[in-house]
């Protein structure tokens, strides 16, 4: 079996200023190292990344075209380690630009919830008690 050390997700973005302060605003910190004029890295852990990348840069990775933001490519989950982190991570986006992709929503095991960040990229934040999943 693969064993991924580190994961890198690139999204394209026509603001680096903007999507730096929008990420840094809801907790997340910047890798300064990797981060420049045209890519600012948001570490979601010490394992997993975003890297946002201004629609020219991400041009030169593929020779597909960028979306043109009405359009969903992906939507990104992440799993949080509470209902509160949860709620303060998607209140603080809103708080900064976003908008809500879809209500809440209480599984009892799981609990999610969601928000279009400023560059249209669609945001699942979640917290999973597996002691809790239903056996059916």
């Amino acid at each position: 079996m693969m064993n991924v050390q580190y994961i890198y997700v690139n999204l394209p973005v026509k603001d680096i200023p903007k999507t730096k302060e929008f990420w840094t605003n809801l907790g997340f910190g910047i890798n300064e190292e990797i981060s420049n004029e045209n890519a600012v890295c948001v570490n979601l852990n010490e394992n997993m990344y975003v890297m946002f990348l201004t629609e020219e840069f991400f041009q030169t990775f593929s020779e597909r075209p960028v979306p043109n933001g009405d359009t969903t490519q992906v939507l990104v989950a992440i799993g949080m380690s509470s209902r509160e982190e949860v709620d303060n991570v998607v209140n603080a986006a809103m708080a900064n630009g976003a908008t809500q992709h879809e209500e809440a929503q209480d599984h009892g095991w799981m609990y999610q919830n969601s928000f279009w960040d400023i560059n249209g990229h669609g945001w699942n934040v979640m917290f999973t008690d597996i002691s809790q999943m239903p056996t059916q």
